[in-house]
Order: structure tokens, then C-alpha cells, then sequence
């Protein structure tokens, strides 16, 4: 395994991470446990998860995630061995579930926090993530943004000073964000620079062969002020994996388990995948090794989040850290991203 720091600390991380939002609905406890037996095994230390989880939101499965991986922190008795992320869910109609008010107020982070920590069966959160933002902007497959009246007054320097208490009382220890936009991590660095608050570590954004807006401002902003990548969804819920190149239904698998999941399903991120899929044959390797690698050698990730549902895709994955990809390689990718760009916002 390759190894990195969160940026502006001494956290040594994994360039691989494991992401665990299948916990509890597509994976049982036991095959959580096992997930996170293996990972650590290989030398993935970097785990990430969230209130929400799992995926999709549901009542009923409602911290499912947290609680497995408390529980395998109490059985292992290895919370020591693992830097934990999660996130707290921002403004959504859908989840009262969570809890009263969907907002960043002192009260909410406070009640997300302490529920996360009784879930996961630990005393503190190593980075803590804000999972979208409060106001209305482009996310969960919005290309472009659009002005709209969201009634939201700029609360960044309050958020900020609420995690600082939380850093202070040692429940935290670092922050990051998530699905967010240049805007937004600026403003957060700028806060941060001028009130001497905790500093973003990091954002994690969606990043892939199908979609690379994130190479348009938000990369910049990471490689010059020093915020680190945090990559999701590399493999495009499975698009990227080559297994519906052929047409074949799936029952089990995440896009065709949830369709409200479109962003992947377009006829061009089918094209896009095709064309994908022959330079990795051409060159030999699979279409996985090759998306996989293509994101964790970008400059600007930190670590490249990584899911899966059984152990077989699983040794995949975290195999693809040994790949590297010629320049050659990087020169067809990019020439067929010159021809169907981005085909998933």
C-alpha cells in the first residue's frame, strides 16, 4: 500500500480508502467486518463513512454503517490502527429522520457528533465532514449552477467556531467537506485564515474517468492551498467496472438496485466506457485497474475512496494501487475526455 498525509497534519493515510456506505443494506455486519478485516490487512488504515449511512437514506437503515463499524472496532479492539471519517448530512426534506433541524447549528453538529461517537463506539472522530452545504448549489449530478432563493445567510465563521469547541474538547480532531464547490472552499479557508479557526483538511467531491469537472477550479484550489482530494465514486457506481458493457441485467448491482442514481446511466457514459474499456485491453489491464489508477496518481487526491460489495471486487480495488499509468496511457484518456466530456456531472 502507498502511503500519504492528510494534508497539514502528521495523519499518515492510506492513498486508498475504504468506503463503507454498502454496509448495512447491500452488506451485512459480517461482511462489513470481513471488508474491514482485509483492508486493514492490506494496509488500507483510511476508513469513511457517515450519519446517512447506508445508501440509500432510509429509516430503517439509518446509521446502520456506524454502528457495524462500532462494532468491529469493539470486537477487533483496533480503533487505534484506523483514521476514521464521517460526515454529518446537511438540509434534507427526505431525512427528519436524523434528527429535527437538517442545519450546521451549534445544536445539530452537537447532537450529530455525539450520535456518530455512540454508533462507532469511540471517544473521538479523527476528520470530520460537512456532507453537503447548507445553501443551494450545484450537487448530486447538477452540471450548472443556478441562482436560486434558498433564504441563506453566510454562517461559515459560526460553523467553524462550533467545530473548534469540538477540536478543543478532543472529539474531533480534524474537519474536511464534502460535495462541495471553489466557492465554498475558499470561503471556508478564508474564514479560517483570518479568525484563526480549524483549517479544511479536505474535500471529498466525485471523481472519475466519466466525470473530471473537478479538474475545472476545485483542483486548483486543492493543489494551491494545500486541501487534499478525498475522491468518490471512481468507478461510477460500477459503470467503470465493464460489466454492463455488454447490455446484461444486474439485479445486484448499485446502478439497477437505485435508478434515482442517473448520473451514470447516460447513453454517453455508456460510449465513454467503451472506449475506456479498449485502451485498457490494448495496454493490459482491466477497465477497473485503469480507472482506479488514473484517480489516485492525480496530484490533487489525497486518497481515492473505494467501495465494494463482495471481497473479490474488494482485492481489486486496493490492487490497483500497484498500477501506474504510463504517459501514453494518460494521452488516450485524455483523447477520448476531449470527445465525450465529462459525460456524468
Amino acid at each position: 500500500m502507498k502511503h500519504t498525509t492528510l494534508p497539514n497534519t502528521d495523519i499518515k493515510i492510506s492513498k486508498i480508502c475504504l468506503g463503507t456506505m454498502t454496509f448495512g443494506q447491500q452488506n451485512s455486519e459480517a461482511e462489513g467486518h470481513a471488508q474491514m478485516d482485509y483492508a486493514l490487512e492490506k494496509g488500507v488504515n483510511f476508513f469513511d463513512t457517515a450519519e446517512m449511512y447506508s445508501v440509500p437514506g432510509r429509516k430503517e437503515t439509518y446509521g446502520s454503517t456506524e454502528r457495524i463499524i462500532g462494532t468491529w472496532f469493539k470486537k477487533s479492539g483496533k480503533r487505534e490502527e484506523v483514521v476514521l471519517a464521517t460526515k454529518i448530512a446537511g438540509p434534507s426534506p427526505g431525512m427528519p429522520y436524523i434528527r429535527e433541524n437538517m442545519d450546521f447549528s451549534p445544536a445539530s453538529i452537537a447532537l450529530s457528533i455525539d450520535k456518530s461517537l455512540t454508533r462507532l463506539q469511540t471517544d473521538y472522530i479523527d476528520l470530520y465532514q460537512l456532507h453537503w452545504p447548507e445553501r443551494k448549489t450545484n450537487m448530486f449530478g447538477q452540471r450548472g449552477f443556478k441562482v436560486q432563493d434558498d433564504a441563506w445567510e453566510d454562517n461559515i465563521q459560526n460553523i467553524l467556531e462550533t467545530l473548534d469547541s469540538f477540536v478543543k474538547q478532543g472529539k474531533i480532531n480534524h474537519i474536511g467537506l464534502s460535495n462541495e464547490t471553489p466557492w465554498g472552499m475558499m470561503r471556508f479557508l478564508e474564514e479560517s485564515k483570518y479568525h484563526n479557526l480549524p483549517r479544511i483538511a479536505t474535500v471529498q467531491n466525485p471523481y472519475s474517468l466519466l466525470s473530471r469537472l473537478f479538474e475545472v477550479g476545485s483542483s486548483e484550489v486543492c493543489m494551491r492551498e494545500n486541501v487534499g482530494l478525498l475522491a468518490y465514486s471512481p468507478l461510477g457506481f460500477g459503470r467503470l467496472t465493464g460489466k454492463f458493457l455488454n447490455g446484461e441485467s444486474l439485479p445486484k448491482s448499485r446502478i439497477e438496485l437505485f435508478p434515482q442514481f442517473a448520473r451514470y446511466n447516460s447513453t454517453q457514459c455508456t460510449e465513454a466506457t467503451k472506449l475506456y474499456n479498449e485502451i485498457a485491453l490494448k495496454n493490459g489491464l482491466s477497465l477497473t485497474e485503469m480507472s482506479l489508477a488514473f484517480v489516485t496518481q492525480q496530484a490533487f487526491v489525497t486518497s481515492n475512496i473505494i467501495g465494494a460489495t463482495t471481497i473479490e471486487q474488494l482485492k481489486e480495488n486496493i490492487a490497483s494501487i500497484d498500477v501506474v499509468l504510463s504517459d501514453e496511457i494518460i494521452g488516450e484518456i485524455n483523447a477520448v475526455q476531449a470527445v465525450i466530456p465529462d459525460p456524468a456531472p
